[in-house]
């Protein structure tokens, strides 16, 4: 969440949304995350991420995952979001395609964590990798702009640091 975030700050163009006629523009960096429950899927907010530490962010999904699993979410929780992140790698999906939230922006997909392995010096060694998909509406950011905000989160994820600067 912090990644995409510090990505959407750098990549402005792609935290907006499309209203009935016009692209509009967010200072903040409110990003919507994919929580599914035994009854329906939501999608809280973490409103201000870009302003957030990594420890707060994991906090208030902590928060927003019991009270999705208690029926106790509210509207405010879960609407507003320029941005969404779904997280299918915990139920060993490799790879998969997210439908965008209108009127976001996008949407990231995440898979599962997975090995590979590189020959780095004649040496055969593990590499951990993961599979991200990105959706995203042209009528508010082109692709090219999409493939700059994508290589941007792979650099914060690789990077961890240049998120806390």
């Amino acid at each position: 969440i912090k990644a995409v975030a510090s990505a959407l700050k750098v990549i402005p163009e792609m935290n907006r949304t499309w209203g009935d006629d016009s692209i509009l523009q967010y200072k903040l960096v409110d990003i919507s995350i994919a929580v599914a429950t035994d009854d329906a899927l939501f999608t809280p907010v973490i409103r201000s991420a870009c302003q957030k530490s990594i420890s707060e962010i994991s906090s208030e999904m902590k928060d927003f995952i019991y009270k999705a699993k208690n029926n106790k979410l509210t509207p405010d929780d879960y609407s507003g979001g320029a941005f969404s992140i779904s997280n299918l790698g915990m139920y060993n999906v490799h790879e998969f395609s997210a439908i965008i939230n209108p009127p976001q922006s996008g949407i990231l997909a995440i898979g599962e964590i997975f090995e590979e392995f590189k020959i780095v010096n004649d040496k055969v060694l593990p590499n951990k990798m993961i599979n991200l998909v990105l959706s995203v509406d042209h009528r508010v950011a082109d692709g090219a702009k999409a493939a700059i905000f994508l290589d941007k989160v792979k650099y914060f994820l690789e990077n961890p640091i240049g998120m806390l600067v």
